[in-house]
């Protein structure tokens, strides 16, 4: 089979020809259909994850069709279309992911390739609603901004919710569910154009705002017609504060990501005296995956996919993130012509 592969950092993506993987008791061979693309894969490739162990199979999501069983296996059968849960060996405790959890696609072999085993445990239907390429967009996208919605921040019907960093697959996921379960969403980015595309598409964002713009705070407040109950956030760094002045008191921060790295002065009076909770979020259990999926076909929500590669066009497409310009998901298609 074609898999493409990280041999070492800051190098190119190889594209070469290993052997299709058996199913061991327990598992399933999937024959991937599609597999999306997570700024994870970029930082493994430019060797700044943590736990690095290369060479590895890059990829976390992945839509496909199973292609085998292995001994004992029942409730599947070959040709069953599937979306995998992301994660491998989440644990026991569904308050926080065990000292064994650790992300698909490094080191255990992930979906950039035409094949993969996974227990069958971390199977499900593929959503009818989906093509390939939207299906492999959600697992570890919808995962995680479910986590962060209502698995930490508890996100109601009716609040007022800010999503930062709209132009992110994450964030705009978080948007889509927030609003399905009747929330009322505002939506922020950096990026003026970024900002006009995510507010055109079906996210069910009311508003939002240009965060480099002077006092954005004050003018998005006016805009949604109060604070925000819930801010869900993914960069952290200096821009933080301004997070602690929209949010309303008793209102609850949740952060998945820190990708403006660390907070440089958090001011503990902010937080107190306005009763705010900070929450920290990452990934999510399969209890949440299923919760996701639940929610995700009760409404016919489709994730935005921006481009969609071929499979042997992998390092391209890692490029492409890497530059920033995608608004949406980036997906490999396993096509080969």
């Amino acid at each position: 089979m074609l898999a493409l592969q990280q041999d070492t950092p800051n190098q190119p993506a190889v594209l070469r020809e290993i052997p299709t993987p058996e199913p061991g008791p327990g598992q399933v061979l999937v024959r991937l259909r599609a597999a999306a693309l997570n700024h994870r894969d970029v930082w493994i490739q430019k060797g700044q994850y943590g736990g690095l162990k290369l060479p590895c199979t890059l990829g976390s999501d992945g839509s496909g069709e199973v292609g085998a069983l292995g001994a004992d296996v029942t409730g599947w059968a070959v040709g069953d279309e599937v979306i995998i849960y992301p994660g491998v060996e989440w644990g026991d405790d569904e308050r926080a992911q065990g000292r064994s959890f650790r992300v698909l696609g490094m080191p255990d072999p992930g979906t950039f390739a035409e094949f993969i085993t996974v227990p069958v445990s971390y199977l499900r239907p593929r959503p009818a609603h989906l093509s390939w390429e939207q299906a492999a967009a959600l697992p570890l996208a919808g995962l995680t901004a479910y986590r962060a919605a209502f698995g930490r921040a508890r996100v109601q019907a009716g609040e007022r919710v800010l999503v930062t960093g709209i132009g992110g697959g994450v964030a705009q996921v978080a948007a889509q569910l927030c609003a399905a379960r009747g929330a009322e969403v505002w939506v922020s980015s950096g990026d003026e154009t970024k900002l006009a595309r995510a507010l055109a598409l079906p996210l069910g964002a009311r508003g939002g705002i240009n965060y480099n713009s002077e006092n954005w705070g004050r003018a998005l407040q006016a805009q949604a017609g109060g604070a925000f109950d819930v801010v869900i956030d993914s960069a952290g760094g200096d821009a933080f504060g301004a997070l602690l002045d929209v949010a309303a008191p008793g209102g609850r921060i949740v952060f998945y990501g820190a990708t403006l790295g660390a907070i440089p002065q958090l001011v503990l009076q902010r937080v107190f005296w306005k009763q705010l909770s900070l929450l920290g979020s990452t990934m999510g259990s399969p209890v949440d995956f299923d919760a996701m999926l639940a929610l995700v076909n009760e409404q016919q929500l489709v994730p935005v996919v921006d481009r969609v590669f071929l499979l042997a066009e992998g390092d391209a497409a890692l490029r492409y993130l890497a530059s920033g310009q995608q608004l949406g998901k980036v997906v490999l298609s396993m096509l080969r012509t």
